[in-house]
């Protein structure tokens, strides 16, 4: 038995590949793969299984994947190998010898490579650890964030050992060998440099060197196009080796020397002027403290959203610990985020060589030259360098001091991820003010005693400022220009979306301005997800929402909200789902005009699309709530949702934005769309009777009579009378339940009125006309065997034998539970559990205690297994009454 991860994730046997199942079993092996003999805890591998959100119920999915991984080991014999999957706690660990798995057999061989004196071993060594690769690693399994950051770990493996075979190669002689083992993976990975520079100088030593240059320029231009970026240090100096061993045989030219400055030249100081009025941030302090004495030549990266205090923060602590750098302060303004162009690195450069003292004259021309001297004059000073408003990661790297003394602290809009992987960089995000901060902020412009007489109010203004130091002052300086104004007058002002923005620009600095140079910096397809947002008709989306407002794909869409949130205009509070912060909102809504103006009617119809599928996972087997309008546009891609659990938390997630496209939808004359997606979250509101769903079943019905559709109406009146009667409302909810059997028969649709029949009926039954309801309940019955519609049958079925049981038929009402019993589907689990329930209280009045008792017992498991407590409650009360009986 063998396990492998270099490729798809498999399990070997004598026999051949055991069939794993589906791909969340395959990466739950590959998560306990690779860490053998290591606990991994359960929330480690719900991350891992699940791409977007994990579902409420992802903990018993999990041991079900678990369990059948247990059984697949046990049927091929895996306890002979010495292979156990045992659960310790609340992780799991896959208990086996390492040298199952190829991974460990591949970085074994590798290591032994690495010390062998024969270059010709490390050759038989190293071709024999790549063998193990059979493709892409951890093939097959979800594309979740950790096991992709896994399979890229594993990639920069096995790339690094195709470097260092061509490298033995080399020292065999091997030249062309050499060559043509980097050639294959410098095309497929076209921008890594360190590949680029060993294939150029394998073709140059093979005689090859037009080649050799001419991938030199191929790569240079790549990386100029694809990163913007010249090339590093590796490629530079590969290049500059294939110039010299192209050069005529002549007198060696006296080496130059880095240009030492003169002695007495003072340390620079190139700090801006500190921060006035700095206030808070304490923990964000220790942060950066403890980050740059972390480790030898830190990076620090200060990142947040534009307005947040970044460049303030970076100053007042760069001031604060001066006397930690005792050769000086640089610092440089990229200008990542600004209206003027940012500053080459030759430039900042040609400054910092100055500041340091080196002489016009002697600051060499090229930015590898520049670069390199300055790395030279830092190695053993003990020197601050601050390098304010990056906008990439690119930006930085030439710019970096050399030794171990030096910390370089950068500030950003963006995350720089890249600049993370390359140089170990330590992020320090910075958020936004608590509320006491910003009072305190506040308080340096306007006085502490004006705003200690107003500290709710104060309270609110950090709100509707959303705690930024950039909207704080800009507010403190319209309250100082009008000494008389209260802090509530302006929070008045603020609360009106309309203006707030406008209020929060004064001259030539705001959150306007702020934001807008954030967004001119995104790529374009980002640039047009961030407009599109402004359409949108809730406070959060998922990235199906996102694609269907900008019109692209749904991984598209994630794409640009990742990108989004790295230049920290939306938050990913919960996963899979991204919010922006209400000053960005209302930008975004500010650019709205400009977006897509079929954004929002694709919007609509995608939740249009997924409404029917959350419907039909939520109430398996049901009605539809509508059919879909003949010019319903198909969105790329519709969610898929596991069960009724995964359906409802959607129900739930959606619930303000599905409310909102109910009046975007009428206010572009789409009533079509209105009523529709006023329905469309039937099940929750079944679930959740009383959280106040009448204002939107009754914008629903406006529409729904605005356009004359007499199906809708129907449908509406139907399910606003069930509503209004759980309520305690039960005259108005008659007004509609005795209107809407007759427009379902206008329209001619025999389950609409089947289901109308029935909830009429149901009201009259409790407000005591009995005889009345128990007619209308049979009728019901009638009309739904007529259609064959089995679900509609068993909610008749199951409404008649509610009645019989209130009249203490109970007979009849068994009688007609156990028909509905045999029509229900079986993944309808709520129906199913109420006719348990139902089964139970008939059984109990007839007499048959043991079996009512067992039957209200199977009901609280279901109700519970489905995540109905109001149900589980009503069987546990019927159950209690039973036992207090006997």
């Amino acid at each position: 038995m063998e396990f492998r991860l270099l490729g798809s994730v498999a399990m070997v046997t004598e026999d051949g590949d055991v069939a794993l199942g589906p791909a969340k079993r395959s990466s739950l092996l590959a998560m306990l793969l690779l860490r053998p003999n290591s606990a991994v805890n359960v929330g480690q591998l719900i991350d891992a299984l699940w791409e977007e959100e994990p579902p409420t119920h992802a903990k018993t999915v999990l041991q079900g994947h678990v369990s059948r991984l247990r059984a697949l080991l046990a049927e091929h014999g895996a306890e002979a190998y010495g292979v156990e999957l045992a659960t310790q706690g609340s992780a799991y660990v896959l208990r086996m010898p390492e040298s199952l798995v190829d991974v460990h057999r591949f970085e074994e061989l590798v290591g032994l490579a690495g010390v062998q004196r024969q270059p010709a071993d490390a050759v038989r060594m190293l071709r024999e650890a790549l063998s193990y690769w059979q493709g892409p690693a951890l093939t097959g399994t979800v594309h979740s964030r950790p096991l992709e950051a896994a399979a890229t770990g594993l990639e920069e493996l096995r790339l690094a050992t195709v470097e260092a075979l061509a490298q033995a190669y080399g020292q065999l002689g091997e030249h062309a060998r050499a060559a043509a083992v980097l050639r294959t993976e410098a095309v497929a990975h076209p921008l890594r440099e360190s590949l680029a520079a060993a294939l150029m100088l394998a073709l140059g030593r093979s005689g090859r060197q037009s080649d050799a240059i001419d991938w030199y320029h191929r790569t240079r231009r790549l990386l100029a196009e694809e990163l913007g970026v010249d090339p590093g240090e590796t490629l530079a100096e590969a290049y500059a080796t294939l110039l010299r061993s192209a050069e005529p045989a002549t007198t060696p030219a006296p080496v130059a020397r880095p240009a030492a400055p003169p002695a007495g030249v003072p340390a620079p100081e190139g700090l801006p002027r500190a921060p006035r009025g700095f206030t808070g941030r304490g923990a964000e302090l220790a942060a950066l403290d403890r980050a740059v004495r972390g480790g030898d030549g830190p990076v620090c990266l200060v990142t947040g959203p534009a307005g947040v205090g970044k460049t303030a923060f970076a100053v007042h602590w760069a001031y604060e610990r001066r006397a930690d750098f005792p050769d000086g302060r640089l610092f440089a303004d990229l200008k990542g985020f600004s209206e003027t162009p940012a500053p080459e690195s030759t430039a900042v450069l040609r400054e910092f060589l100055l500041a340091l003292g080196v002489p016009d004259r002697r600051i060499p021309e090229g930015v590898e030259a520049r670069g390199a001297l300055f790395r030279s004059l830092t190695a053993e000073r003990r020197l601050l360098v601050v390098l304010d408003n990056a906008r990439s990661s690119g930006q930085v790297r030439p710019l970096l001091p050399g030794g171990d003394h030096c910390a370089t602290l950068v500030t950003s809009r963006d995350r720089l991820g890249g600049l993370i992987a390359s140089d170990a960089a330590r992020p320090v995000p910075l958020g936004h003010l608590p509320e006491a901060d910003a009072a305190a902020l506040l308080a340096t412009v306007l006085g502490e005693d004006r705003v200690a007489a107003e500290p709710a109010a104060a309270a609110r203004l950090a709100g509707l400022c959303d705690g930024l130091p950039l909207a704080l002052r800009v507010t403190a300086a319209r309250l100082a220009e009008r000494p008389a104004w209260t802090l509530d007058a302006m929070v008045g002002e603020l609360a009106d979306e309309q203006g707030r923005l406008t209020l929060l620009d004064v001259e030539d600095r705001g959150v306007s301005a702020a934001l807008r140079l954030t967004v001119q910096q995104l790529p374009d397809s980002a640039a047009r997800m961030f407009r599109a947002l402004g359409l949108h008709t809730g406070a959060d989306l998922d990235r199906f929402a996102a694609g269907a407002l900008a019109g692209t794909s749904p991984a598209q869409a994630s794409a640009d909200l990742d990108r989004l949130a790295a230049a920290h205009l939306l938050t990913e509070a919960v996963p899979g789902r991204w919010t922006p912060h209400d000053l960005v909102r209302l930008y975004a809504r500010h650019l709205a005009p400009r977006a897509d103006p079929e954004g929002l009617p694709r919007l609509l119809d995608h939740y249009l699309y997924t409404g029917l599928a959350a419907d039909a996972a939520a109430e398996p087997g049901s009605q539809p709530c509508y059919a879909l309008p003949a010019d319903a546009r198909r969105p790329a891609a519709t969610r898929e949702f596991e069960d009724r659990t995964a359906a409802l938390d959607w129900y739930a997630a959606e619930r303000a934005a599905l409310e909102g496209a109910v009046t975007a939808a009428a206010a572009l004359g789409l009533h079509d769309r209105a009523w529709r997606l006023a329905l469309v979250q039937w099940p929750l509101m079944l679930v959740r009777i009383g959280d106040g769903w009448t204002p939107l079943l009754e914008a629903g019905l406006a529409s729904a009579r605005q356009i004359g559709d007499t199906d809708a109406q129907s449908r509406t009146r139907a399910l606003l009378g069930w509503i209004l009667h759980a309520e305690g409302r039960n005259a108005e909810a008659l007004v509609h339940l005795e209107k809407a059997p007759g427009l379902a028969a206008r329209a001619g649709d025999p389950i609409s009125e089947a289901i109308a029949h029935v909830n009429h009926a149901a009201v009259l039954d409790a407000t005591g006309e009995h005889e009345r309801a128990g007619l209308l309940m049979l009728h019901a019955v009638s009309l739904a065997d007529r259609t064959g519609h089995p679900s509609t049958q068993v909610l008749t079925l199951q409404h008649l034998a509610g009645h019989c049981l209130k009249a203490q038929e109970y007979e009849a009402a068994l009688a007609h539970v156990l028909r509905a019993e045999a029509l229900v589907a079986p993944d309808a689990v709520v129906v199913r559990a109420e006719l348990q329930s139902a089964r139970g209280e008939a059984l109990a009045g007839i007499g048959r205690l043991e079996e009512a008792t067992d039957q209200l017992e199977r009901a609280i498991v279901s109700f519970d297994k489905a995540g109905f407590p109001e149900g589980s409650a009503r069987a546990a009360a019927r159950l209690s009454r039973l036992s207090a009986d006997r």
